[in-house]
């Protein structure tokens, strides 16, 4: 049972070190440059983005943690490092080799991750002269300030921390995440490091991670742009002494609960920061022949703008969701015989309207903070979950200015 203290507690992972400074890349006076070391025996898994024209830094981390054991992680914010093709690996690789060179560490240990803006060129110097800080001030107890360092146009940072007791070992999770806007499968324009101290091998740390971004990081969008630099990475550092493998099923789900528990709160805390959102939207899609088919009507609602702008104008113009899953690229020439709910007001019974349709009611659900779509596609038993939110005025604003 966890206690109203430890429920605001972040909780440091042993073998996890974390340090954050000001380097000028974002904004002055604002953290944007942090280095977090693995302690030698953790297991590191990661997904990335699904871009075609991914940032340099993707590519090396990728292959990095597919290939090796990653020691170190540097992560800068205000810079996406990418649309620059030879020069902005070139920039990447020069930092890492310095950082390699300053910690004794193998090039292929480091992962460099980015976030900001894309096609300017990253300030090597300003990572470079603060690189024998960080290593100096690596420190357990730094979660909160690299949660703070990766902001881009997050307006609050976004943490959350367990501990669990598995077969009478207590076993730490904290996790960091950013992203606000250009937030869509696959993944996001989001960071995501989350680490435990349980023992993982690689073989279950992948399969784990792989199966928790389905349903948490891959399930939300706010705009409907996928971003270039997009990274979610999971680290066991195995200091508990504990191992996964040793569990029996019922700590399995424990753990595994508790984890995308973690990836489910980060998932909604970024979807509350939506850039200008005045709504979060659950789009519950059930009753269909498979949970990919879900997830693609889903998702169809999910971005289109005339449903978001509906919901931001708090008009129950239902036509506009009826299109969106018209649109959706699933393998049915017609959809016709489904179920549509606005919270528990039912719009559409098996395709027709329903003679309990009040719009005025309707119009109240939707004057709510949060808000329910349920489809019944009925013909199947599958379904899916896809948190959005509304289009609004102050998203214009926001993205409109992200330069200036």
């Amino acid at each position: 049972m966890t206690s109203d203290k430890e429920k605001n507690t972040i909780f440091p992972i042993d073998g996890i070190m974390i340090s954050s400074v000001e380097a000028e890349i974002r904004k002055k006076n604002e953290l944007d440059l942090s280095l977090v070391s693995i302690s030698e025996g953790s297991t590191v898994s990661g997904v990335f983005t699904t871009s075609k024209t991914r940032s340099p830094v993707i590519d090396i981390s990728e292959k990095n943690i597919l290939s090796y054991t990653p020691k170190y992680l540097i992560i800068n914010s205000g810079n996406a490092n990418a649309g620059l093709g030879k020069i902005g690996k070139k920039d990447v690789n020069e930092y890492c080799e310095y950082l390699s060179k300053r910690t004794n560490t193998g090039i292929n240990e480091i992962c460099p991750f980015s976030t900001g803006v894309i096609g300017e060129r990253i300030s090597v110097k300003n990572i470079k002269d603060k690189i024998p800080f960080l290593i100096d001030a690596l420190d357990k107890n730094s979660w909160e300030n690299f949660s703070k360092s990766i902001m881009t146009t997050d307006t609050f940072n976004k943490i959350v921390s367990k501990k669990i007791n598995i077969s009478n070992t207590d076993i730490f999770i904290t996790g960091v995440a950013k992203g606000s806007g250009m937030i869509m499968p696959n993944m996001a324009t989001m960071l995501s490091f989350v680490a435990t101290n349980l023992n993982i091998n690689k073989e279950d740390l992948d399969k784990i991670l792989t199966n928790i971004n389905k349903n948490t990081y891959n399930a939300i969008s706010v705009d409907g742009d996928m971003s270039t630099n997009d990274s979610s990475i999971l680290i066991a550092t195995g200091k508990s002494n504990l191992n996964y493998i040793d569990c029996d099923n019922k700590d399995k789900d424990i753990f595994i609960t508790s984890l995308q528990n973690i990836y489910k709160e980060l998932s909604m805390k970024i979807v509350k920061d939506g850039e200008g959102a005045t709504k979060i939207i659950s789009i519950h899609i059930k009753k269909a022949k498979s949970n990919e088919y879900a997830k693609e009507i889903g998702m169809s609602i999910a971005n289109s703008p005339l449903v978001k702008t509906a919901f931001f104008a708090e008009d129950p113009n239902w036509g506009r969701i009826l299109a969106a899953i018209g649109n959706s690229k699933v393998d049915d020439k017609k959809l016709e015989n489904f179920d549509l709910f606005i919270g528990d007001q039912l719009i559409l019974k098996d395709g027709e309207i329903s003679n309990d349709y009040d719009e005025s009611k309707a119009k109240s659900i939707m004057m709510q903070d949060n808000v329910e779509i349920i489809v019944n596609i009925n013909n199947g038993s599958e379904e899916f979950t896809v948190l959005t939110t509304d289009l609004s005025h102050k998203y214009i604003e926001i993205n409109a200015s992200y330069r200036s």
